[in-house]
């Protein structure tokens, strides 16, 4: 407290009696998959085309990464992280270790095999000098890469010995240009001798190749930050595609059983992190009984985190000049951003027209639909003179409760809003005075949703319940340290199926008297 020693005015700053809650963000897509250049693995923030072409290149033909990206762009997405695999960091003691990705033909460099990254262009050079200094240690050198003839990266004091100034490491953590292979496990190499060594191009594409691509390369490891497991880190993410899993299965580097252990892995990331759905992609070419087929037999995937959309879409390919087949997660991740922003996460992401979709790989017959809303299959379907629309708005889970992605999206967003919101709680004094306020700091969350039609009721009590008390926190619950707070919320469900049920009436029979 103060102290008032002399007379006069003095003039304080006290806590009001209640903080509000924000809305967390609710339209940050991830998309993993293969591009022309770029960081591997490292999830890297995309505000715009421009930006994503900056960073990872254009379009690849027999690619599908760009494709969705510029899908989720053109269709209203504002933010998303990009995850190039193709690539690892490496494992155990070894972090850092050259990628898996087979990339340019590998030269030797002494007791090292070099590569020039996929994607790279220019005529690459690596030189071995000896370090600047008087009396320097027999292991370190300097390691340059030159592109055209300019110095383009420089290592100086590296090592081969393990240690944080290992050239393997420093390279496969820094470097853009090349990945550096060493001879393998045991002692550590010799170093090597001053040299020059020229690397051939790798492929335009920038694709890995098959057989060095599993679901290893799509599932990655947490620890690692690879694959689906560099995400975990990124908090602000609500949606996560791998379209590119399907070019790599168009491709022949994987099979239909290692793509659905692909799917389930990214639907478990999405069930462990809690706040996220998965938009997964058929593969392509399916009829309406395949793609039945494929749901029930081949996948049965029950998951309230997920969610599939049929068919693909064709859009145009600038890397060809001409339409092509693409699969629809990319422009469905920004239909649920556009649709957000306009409306809201509690309006069902449905009956919007998917933007720069010219045609469907399948047409699909409202009979055909019948067999496949139920299952929780999405479709997307064209409407003579309204567009190709998406048309359905289910997740995957069995559980009816779960059946609507409106209402999955609208629980993520109220969860990690109220738990942003209320972090001031935390080693509050435990009594009803605290309570009272995360009551009110709650409700008066809660009212604004409901004002914007997120809540089913027509009055706040109808919508929802608020209870943090005595009852909910007992002495031992007080003792143990902890408040519970208990939310109940009535979210509202699409109008999925509109009847209008017309009578004929006799003439005059309808008239009211007045």
């Amino acid at each position: 407290m103060p102290s008032y020693l002399s007379p006069g005015v003095y003039v304080e700053e006290v806590e009001s009696g209640s903080r509000p809650i924000e809305g967390v963000g609710t339209s940050v897509a991830a998309f993993v998959g293969f591009a022309q250049k770029g960081p591997f693995n490292e999830p890297t923030l995309i505000t715009n085309w421009t930006q994503f072409v900056g960073v990872f290149g254009e379009f690849v033909e027999g690619t599908y990464l760009a494709t969705s990206v510029y899908g989720f762009f053109a269709n209203g997405g504002g933010i998303c992280y990009v995850v190039r695999i193709g690539g690892q960091r490496g494992d155990g003691d070894d972090a850092g270790a050259a990628p898996a990705v087979a990339a340019g033909p590998p030269a030797s460099l002494g007791p090292y095999l070099v590569r020039a990254l996929p994607g790279v262009t220019g005529e690459i050079t690596v030189e071995v000098a000896d370090p600047e200094g008087d009396d320097p240690p027999q292991d370190v050198f300097t390691l340059l890469v030159k592109r055209d003839g300019d110095v383009v990266e420089t290592y100086p004091a590296v090592t081969t010995k393990r240690s944080k100034d290992n050239v393997a490491a420093q390279v496969a953590s820094r470097s853009r240009f090349i990945a550096l292979e060493e001879p393998g496990k045991g002692a550590a190499p010799a170093r090597p001798a001053a040299q020059s060594v020229s690397l051939a191009a790798p492929p335009a594409d920038g694709t890995p190749a098959s057989e060095e691509l599993s679901a290893e390369s799509y599932v990655g490891d947490p620890d690692l930050r690879t694959g689906f497991g560099g995400l975990e880190a990124v908090e602000e993410i609500t949606m996560v595609a791998a379209p590119d899993l399907m070019s790599a299965y168009e491709r022949g580097a994987l099979d239909l059983d290692t793509v659905v252990s692909v799917q389930q892995g990214l639907i478990t990331h999405c069930e462990a992190m809690g706040d996220r759905i998965a938009i997964l992609d058929p593969p392509p070419g399916l009829s309406p009984q395949q793609i039945k087929a494929w749901r029930i037999d081949r996948t049965g995937f029950d998951s309230k985190y997920a969610t599939m959309y049929y068919p693909w879409i064709k859009v145009f390919d600038p890397n060809a000049g001409r339409n092509a087949f693409v699969p629809p997660s990319g422009h469905i991740a920004g239909v649920w951003a556009r649709n957000d922003a306009s409306r809201g996460v509690h309006k069902a992401p449905a009956n919007e027209v998917v933007r720069g979709a010219v045609a469907l790989q399948t047409q699909i017959t409202k009979g055909e639909h019948d067999l496949l809303n139920p299952i929780g299959l999405n479709c997307v379907r064209a409407f003579p003179g309204r567009g190709i629309r998406v048309w359905g708005a289910r997740t995957l889970a069995a559980d009816p409760a779960w059946r609507y992605l409106n209402v999955r999206r609208l629980f993520n967003y109220l969860e990690e809003s109220i738990l942003a919101g209320t972090q001031w709680v935390v080693f509050e004094p435990n009594d009803d005075a605290l309570w009272a306020r995360v009551r009110r700091t709650v409700s008066a969350f809660l009212v604004n949703e409901w004002r914007k039609g997120a809540l089913f009721g027509l009055t706040p009590d109808e919508a929802f319940y608020v209870k943090c008390d005595r009852e909910t926190n007992p002495p031992e619950s007080i003792d143990a340290g902890q408040v519970i707070c208990e939310v109940g919320v009535a979210p509202v469900k699409p109008a999925e199926f509109v009847v209008f049920r017309l009578a004929q009436l006799s003439g005059g029979s309808g008239a009211v008297d007045e």
